[in-house]
């Protein structure tokens, strides 16, 4: 898995659980009494599977 700081986990992870909450199929085994969006989007980002990538930029 890529590292990520704590502010791109928390933008991945919030990014993610919208588009779940939206209708996009989960990339992970889901337990749907149990399980919020929250904790699926943290589940694929664990997994590195979330279909979302990174754009730094480059330091000066």
């Amino acid at each position: 898995m890529e590292e990520y700081n704590k502010f791109e986990k928390a933008r991945l992870v919030g990014a993610r659980a919208l588009q779940l909450s939206m209708g996009a199929p989960p990339l992970v085994k889901v337990n749907k009494k149990e399980d919020t969006y929250i904790e699926v989007a943290k589940r694929e980002l664990e997994k590195d599977v979330l279909p979302i990538t990174v754009k730094r930029n480059k330091s000066q």
